[in-house]
């Protein structure tokens, strides 16, 4: 039986309004045919609408009986059901969180389709949610095209660009996307949303592009209530700052208004789905309810502010729309509110009776992207040329072999970052690629980490093989969110049912001589280390560069992961170890069909005295103080991480286990290093603390010039360590 429920305070005005039969005109006078909307169309748009409005009532029902957990809702939004309608099915739709009328209309187009059940089961995070599988309250359908979304700052607005460039460069390519190459991508947010550096950014870059004549498909929404939270948006400032947007064309409806909205959307996507280019969708709407079921708007609205908003119900207009043009009675409206509504509670009660997700195994299911078929073709169809180098390598020759493979045997595969094109990459890591494999497959991007973080994650979900360049450790701080928030959330929110693959290169890591300071020397890796699904890898030579960027390559290709290649700057051209001219930091191409799994660990010598932990620089490093103390190898052995994620400590507990003592050698920060998971996995494991010992960089930033490696590990600390460790 369904509890017995008096009408929320939020029905108030709606209930009245039915009561009487007296509904307010819309401000612009338009009516459906004008528009060129049906009165079935309106009819379907109203009951949308209705839905949406009765779902929000209901989380508000469920959470004061502890049954339910989210009440951010889409009343005053439900005027997005009519964008929904200007659209196919088939159009990638990334959606703020007050659309569940957007995804609702959506959900008529295509046969079988249950939202209103679906939605509730999110309400009340039960694993059945089809979506997220209980993990969070989102609005997402993989049957509807409509990738599920948490961010409540715009961070999904790059990848929506991402995408609307991905839908053309996969049809240019011959890879078959992920959506139909004529299709248009729809991103929604709020007014408050817009003035988020993430949301400009990605603005700007849509812009940049098309200004050059580049395809971008995108309609952004932008539903405006006036409101963040409880700061109000300035009026006139959203139209005023994107009425003259170079590239973009604005257009503006009344989100209250069925029929003009109806008529904004449908050329919105008119110009978007025939020109190409983006369209800025300024849809006025407003905020009922708060901004969430314990949000006092009394705090910092006034009962004249909170009246006039409850005026301006979009459902008081669309049930005057159907009074007066969809031949609707009064009876017939009051019918149907009240269906809907009771469709709602009983949906409802049967949704908190289903199961919720009962163990961490079980919530951590889908944080792991399920595998697929690599596409990327066999190494024997690879042209001789990118086959297998003849002479010895540097790490960044290493790397653009490892590149060039890459784009032969892989159709999909793009590579896209600041510089990389047409001057090679800052350090000449991928020269001569772009004019080997042409402008779509080797892409130079504007000066936006946020923006070539998007494309990759949006090229990525389109079913393309990206492979972006962030050109410094220190410039992806301000972008790592696009990481953190969204490729890697991706899989977790959706239960592996959306995918974002791709391989990040950072240039990072300290030691560089002659160039930089902090800014182009950083070895703050914790953010990265601290993200759940994401991979990292650390190559010290070439030999590892090509082995590990195959295996990442391979990862994304096959197993869908998000994969960082930290690249360490100062090794890039290095070809000497212990004197100059003995070349023998240069090691032979190991070839294509060399793999580093994660987990791997590299070796020299054979010492059982003492083994030095080390990965990246400190290989370098650790290997010219060994020569020095221990030049066969006898006392001292050297274990390389090659992966500072997925780290097998039962591997590299056997690969220091038959030594006295262990020193870990961390170019990183001592706090949040690396070293600290490792000490912690080894005396786990039974190693005694007296037995370990850790060489790390200090908390601190790098400097310029000669004070740039005072902060970090040297040789010289490295042997000295060596000496004090190594039994006399």
């Amino acid at each position: 039986m369904v509890p017995s429920a008096a009408p929320l305070p939020q029905e108030a005005r709606l209930l009245d309004a039915l009561a009487r039969d007296a509904w307010p005109l819309t401000d612009s006078g338009l009516t459906p045919a004008e528009a060129g909307l049906s009165p079935e169309a309106l009819l379907a748009l109203f009951e949308s609408q209705l839905m949406s409005r009765h779902l929000d009532l209901q989380a508000r029902r469920l959470q004061a009986r502890g049954e339910g957990f989210y009440t951010i809702g889409s009343a005053g939004h439900e005027g997005s059901a009519a964008v929904a309608r200007a659209l196919r099915v088939s159009d990638p739709a990334f959606l703020h969180y007050r659309d569940a009328a957007f995804l609702i209309e959506r959900a008529r187009q295509r046969p079988g389709q249950r939202p209103l059940w679906d939605l509730l089961l999110s309400l009340v995070a039960s694993r059945d949610d089809p979506i997220s599988g209980g993990r969070h309250k989102v609005l997402g359908s993989k049957a509807l095209n409509v990738p599920p979304q948490t961010s409540t700052i715009a961070s999904h607005l790059p990848k929506a660009v991402g995408v609307a460039h991905g839908l053309g460069l996969a049809g240019r390519l011959g890879v078959a996307g992920s959506w139909p190459v004529d299709g248009v991508v729809l991103c929604s947010f709020g007014d408050a949303s817009f003035n988020h550096s993430t949301a400009q950014g990605a603005i700007n870059a849509a812009g940049w592009a098309a200004y050059q004549g580049l395809p971008m498909p995108l309609v952004l929404l932008c539903e405006d209530n006036g409101l963040g939270i409880s700061v109000p948006t300035p009026p006139g400032w959203i139209a005023a700052a994107m009425a003259a947007r170079p590239g973009i064309h604005y257009l503006a409806c009344d989100g209250l208004d069925l029929a003009d909205t109806w008529r904004a959307a449908s050329e919105a996507v008119r110009i978007a789905r025939t020109r190409r280019q983006p369209v800025f969708l300024h849809m006025r709407c407003v905020r009922l309810f708060g901004h969430a079921g314990s949000d006092a708007q009394q705090a910092y609205l006034s009962p004249e502010r909170i009246e006039a908003d409850e005026a301006r119900d979009p459902l008081l207009f669309g049930a005057g729309l159907l009074r007066r043009h969809g031949g609707l009675s009064a009876e017939a409206l009051r019918q149907r509110y009240r269906v809907i509504g009771e469709e709602a509670a009983w949906l409802a009660e049967a949704a908190i009776r289903r199961p919720r997700l009962e163990s961490a195994e079980a919530v951590m299911a889908s944080i792991v992207p399920p595998r697929r078929p690599g596409r990327s073709a066999p190494s024997d169809s690879v042209p001789e040329a990118v086959q297998v180098a003849e002479a010895p390598l540097t790490l960044a020759q290493g790397l653009n072999q490892a590149l060039a493979r890459a784009l032969a045997r892989h159709p999909g595969a793009v590579l896209a970052g600041e510089d990389i094109g047409r001057k090679g990459g800052v350090y000449g890591v991928t020269r001569g690629l772009q004019k080997r494999f042409g402008v779509h497959r080797v892409v130079d991007t504007l000066l936006d980490e946020q923006s070539i973080l998007g494309l990759g994650i949006g090229l990525g979900q389109n079913g393309l093989l990206p492979i972006v360049e962030i050109q410094f450790l220190a410039y992806l701080h301000n972008a790592e969110d696009q990481l953190r928030g969204e490729a890697a959330t991706l899989s977790f929110f959706s239960s592996g049912q959306y995918t974002n693959p791709m391989v990040v290169r950072i240039a990072g890591l300290g030691y560089q001589k002659g160039f930089g300071g902090h800014f182009h020397n950083d070895n703050a890796i914790a953010v990265l280390r601290d993200i759940p699904g994401l991979l990292v890898a650390c190559p010290a030579g070439p030999r590892e560069a090509v082995g590990l960027l195959q295996e990442a390559l391979r990862l994304a290709d096959e197993e869908q992961r998000v994969v960082v290649l930290l690249e360490p700057i100062a090794r890039y051209h290095t070809r000497d170890l212990l004197e100059e001219g003995d070349g023998r930091w240069c090691e032979e191409d190991p070839g294509p069909d060399f793999h580093l799994p994660v987990g791997e660990l590299g070796r020299w010598g054979e010492g059982s005295e003492l083994a030095i932990l080390t990965y990246g620089n400190g290989v370098y490093l650790a290997r010219q103080a060994a020569a020095e103390i221990d030049p066969a190898g006898a006392r001292v052995r050297i274990v390389a991480l090659r992966w500072l994620t997925g780290i097998d400590h039962d591997a590299v507990h056997d690969a220091v286990a038959g030594c006295g003592r262990v020193l870990i050698v961390d170019e990183c920060r001592r706090s949040g290093s690396v070293s600290e998971e490792l000490v912690t996995g080894l005396v786990e494991r039974g190693v005694a603390g007296e037995r370990l010992s850790r060489l790390t960089a200090e908390d601190s930033f790098i400097a310029l010039g000669p004070a740039a490696t005072l902060t970090l590990p040297s040789r010289v600390q490295i042997l000295a360590r060596l000496q004090q460790m190594l039994v006399p």
